[in-house]
């Protein structure tokens, strides 16, 4: 007898392993169990990929509006594999959704909730209430636009019910959504949910192994096989290609994450994800105070029915045939839920586009190293300025100010460093400060364009405004090349009396170098 089995003797007889595994593993299953039965497997895989990428975003995060958006950022642009890590959580959710509702359409076709299995069923149904309290709690946690006006759609529909006040304070935690409510959502959805998922998880697959699986619609001749090795290679396969599929996703797909959350932008319309569409589009028919029919009513009607099919449903038979008004009923709600979400997807205002960096967020990222900014934000280690990769706390508003006379923040505190930057650099180093709060790295940008950019920022946008912004005094120049022709903006930028009598902009043409002249002029008339 080798070492390996005296180990592993000396192990089972302490914690009865092999008992275990025989349990586990040699489960015999009726002859005819096909390919369809492997849809539970795949939403527990499922499931464990949500609780390990979970747990690592988690160890990064901080659940507090002041850090929450930063460290998101920093999964997604520091953390080695991080955007592909968080890209598995998010689009996972979307996976997990529709591998649940495959499953249950699965049971429901089979009829596998017919007596003994009806607890198991209840159990199901729970888990499947359970995965989108998961998608609704993460919503907040990464502070961005679209999770907190989300959010605030999602409070307001909690006050439309009965209790409603209280429910949304509860959920809220304070006098408005802000750090209470994101330390309640978070608790939820790190502690709470997965508790009882967990859970419910271990009772649906007792219950399942213990009543055994519902088998073919018609018996098949034939012996029973274990679940190893027959049916585990079917599991493995399908969960094989449903999570290389999902890291596909996530490697080929940006996870989103828009602006850093705004309460003051009004204009912010959110969009829910898919599976919350029908839902908002259903609020469009029940306006007012007919709103508790569509948040309330309908939803609770059709939960209240899943958890009573099996007792509704008393039919000896299991062939979806022979069971006509569950399948129509079925189908009809599942077409009613398809076309309220393609409707919603009709409806609803895109996505906002993920942000990019405009003309003058790239002149001020050029501007934050000026020598009076350097003055004080230079970093020890490198030399460079410390404002190139900083994490913004003040709105651009702020930092124009700011730079525009930088005693204002501390008067007296240290000595002056010389007058601020000019009204035009202070617009272009807000737009920096709008950029980076919007996360995402630098472009690479032609020696060109920078040297154009530059020009931007340093003169024009203190009276022209571009990709909306700077200061809205003279024409917008953000399609500027299809009204003019390159000659004419040459001579307009050089000398504009001499192409208007009447032009009240100052001339340029002893201001700006040839290559100053030459790279903005080619970098507008490229603007249509």
């Amino acid at each position: 007898m080798g070492r390996r089995d005296t180990l592993s003797n000396w192990l089972d007889s302490r914690t009865g392993i092999r008992a275990i595994r025989k349990r586990l593993l040699d489960e015999p299953l009726p002859a005819g169990v096909g390919w369809w039965f492997v849809t539970g497997s795949v939403l527990l895989m499922l499931l464990a990929v949500q609780f390990a990428t979970g747990v690592t975003l988690a160890i990064y995060y901080v659940p507090s509006p002041d850090f929450a958006y930063d460290t998101v950022r920093y999964v997604m642009e520091r953390v080695t594999f991080g955007r592909i890590i968080r890209g598995l959580h998010v689009f996972g959710a979307s996976f997990i959704v529709v591998a649940a509702i495959i499953h249950m359409m699965r049971v429901v076709m089979l009829g596998s909730y017919k007596k003994p299995r009806e607890v198991t069923w209840l159990t199901g149904v729970a888990l499947l209430l359970l995965i989108l309290a998961f998608a609704l709690s993460g919503y907040l946690l990464p502070w961005d636009q679209k999770a907190y006006w989300a959010t605030t759609v999602t409070l307001r529909i909690a006050r439309s019910g009965p209790f409603g006040e209280y429910i949304a304070d509860l959920l809220q935690g304070g006098g408005a959504l802000g750090a209470l409510t994101l330390v309640r959502w978070y608790a939820a959805h790190v502690f709470l949910l997965p508790a009882v998922t967990i859970a419910l998880v271990v009772a649906h697959l007792y219950l399942m192994r213990h009543h055994g699986i519902s088998g073919a619609l018609k018996p098949t001749e034939g012996h029973p096989k274990p679940f190893y090795p027959h049916h585990a290679l079917k599991d493995t396969l399908v969960s094989a290609v449903v999570f290389s599929l999902l890291v596909a996703f996530a490697v080929v797909f940006r996870p989103p994450l828009d602006a850093i959350a705004d309460p003051s932008d009004g204009t912010y319309v959110p969009r829910p994800e898919w599976y919350f569409l029908g839902l908002f589009q259903l609020l469009k028919y029940f306006p007012g105070r007919l709103e508790p029919i569509a948040t309330i009513l309908i939803p609770g009607v059709i939960v209240s029915l899943l958890f009573l099919l099996p007792f509704l449903d008393r039919n000896g038979h299991r062939h979806p045939l022979e069971r006509r008004w569950i399948t129509a009923s079925f189908g009809f709600v599942g077409l009613a839920i398809a076309v309220l979400t393609y409707l919603g997807y009709q409806d609803t205002p895109a996505g906002a586009a993920e942000p990019r960096w405009t003309p003058l967020a790239v002149a001020g990222r050029q501007f934050v190293s000026d020598a009076k900014c350097m003055a004080c934000h230079q970093d020890g280690e490198t030399g460079a300025s410390a404002l190139l990769n900083f994490r913004p706390r003040r709105d651009a508003e702020w930092a124009i100010a700011h730079v525009r006379d930088p005693e204002t923040i501390t008067p007296g505190l240290r000595s002056p460093t010389g007058a601020g930057l000019g009204v035009a650099q202070a617009q272009a180093v807000g737009a920096f400060v709008r950029r980076l709060r919007s996360g995402g790295p630098p472009p690479q940008v032609s020696e060109r364009d920078l040297t154009a950019t530059r020009v931007l920022g340093r003169y024009c946008a203190a009276c022209h405004r571009i990709d909306g912004e700077g200061i809205a005094n003279g024409p917008d120049l953000t399609r500027i090349g299809a009204e003019r022709a390159a000659d004419w903006l040459r001579g307009w930028i050089t000398n504009p009396e001499a192409v208007d009598p009447f032009a009240n902009m100052p001339a340029f043409g002893d201001t700006l170098t040839t290559s100053e002249l030459d790279a903005v002029v080619a970098f507008l008339s490229e603007r249509r």
